[in-house]
């Protein structure tokens, strides 16, 4: 339902009006206001501020309508204005269309050009609206998915691409902040979620740094993927650069004064890539599954706070590039036999 405020001095125009457009007042297709001046009109918009377009008139007491439209074009909205006067000369014609208004109809008024005036100017309304809803909910998602994936998503292999499943060669990279859960229970919520994103914000950063790929967040860990050449060494030069920063933030001002530490398993290997999860809730995460994530997660389940723990297999591929040493062997959920880990110094 469009909503329509009517400025005019003119008494008779509102029962004119209401005559006239009676049929679509009943069918809710308009509902209108009305208002006896520009002052009067501008305390109705204040009042309901979902007005779609107004019809005024130029010469009223108090506020004339074209000093009502300076008003409504100072308030920087989507509402437009129509000037509807027996003033037809040129010089309030251009003075108008100066000051905003969408369009100029002159009095007596034809009622079927009215309408069409009123249709054509609500359309545009909406579509202005509609573009600007398009535009919020866009920034909106840019806070959620990376540049390079709504880059995707604009491309014609987007659809296509959603029933598209392979297996790569990766590295995954789970990074947990030490100790966190008991933030959450002695801090207020937006403590917790400030000191939460405040930390990631730091992790992504250096994730990206190396061209990594943030797949999800889990709580208060982050879980990471790298593809390409040298992907290994790039996930462990992004755990190394998230050690290093996160040691650099001072302790929290809060009731346990937290100092946060980060806890890092890194895995290499195939993994199955696709989009996972339920088609009828539509809820689809593009990700990776397979044992290569599972061991990465296992392995930072066995990371004391400020380690990064790799396995055998990865330690052997960069051992000539990273400075490691053997962190024992521990037992992994799902395997049959201890594994030989290695925490990597710098």
């Amino acid at each position: 339902m469009a909503k329509i405020l009517v400025v005019d001095d003119e008494a008779d125009l509102e029962v004119l009006i209401k005559q006239k457009f009676r049929q679509k007042i009943r069918e809710n297709k308009y509902q209108f206001l009305f208002a006896i001046n520009g002052k009067k009109a501008l305390e109705q918009l204040d009042e309901h501020t979902d007005v779609d377009i107004v019809l005024s008139d130029i010469n009223m007491p108090e506020m004339d309508g074209l000093s009502l439209l300076s008003a409504i074009n100072d308030r920087q909205n989507l509402l437009k204005a129509v000037i509807v006067s027996a003033y037809g000369d040129m010089e309030n014609i251009r003075t108008a269309m100066n000051r905003g208004a969408f369009d100029f109809i002159t009095k007596p008024v034809n009622f079927e050009d009215l309408e069409i005036t009123m249709e054509k100017t609500i359309s545009h309304v909406t579509q202005m609206r509609e573009t600007m809803k398009a535009i919020r909910e866009n920034n909106i998602l840019r806070m959620y998915v990376d540049e390079s994936v709504l880059n995707f998503m604009k491309s014609r292999e987007f659809e296509s691409s959603l029933l598209q499943n392979e297996i790569i060669e990766a590295s995954v990279v789970f990074i947990d902040i030490c100790g966190f859960t008991a933030i959450s229970e002695n801090e207020a919520p937006d403590t917790v979620v400030g000191l939460l994103n405040s930390y990631f914000e730091v992790i992504v950063n250096e994730i990206t740094a190396q061209n990594g790929l943030v797949d999800k967040f889990i709580g208060d860990a982050v879980m990471a993927v790298f593809k390409g050449e040298y992907h290994l060494d790039r996930a462990i030069d992004a755990a190394l650069g998230a050690r290093s920063k996160i040691r650099d933030i001072p302790a929290s001002n809060t009731n346990i004064n937290f100092a946060p530490e980060l806890s890092i398993g890194i895995n290499s290997g195939e993994m199955v890539s696709g989009n996972i999860g339920s088609a009828g809730l539509k809820r689809l995460d593009f990700t990776v599954i397979g044992d290569t994530v599972n061991t990465a997660q296992r392995l930072q389940s066995a990371a004391a706070p400020g380690q990064i723990i790799i396995n055998e297999e990865s330690y052997q591929k960069v051992k000539e590039s990273f400075n490691c040493k053997k962190a024992g062997e521990v037992t992994l959920k799902n395997k049959a036999n201890p594994v030989t880990i290695y925490e990597v110094l710098d």
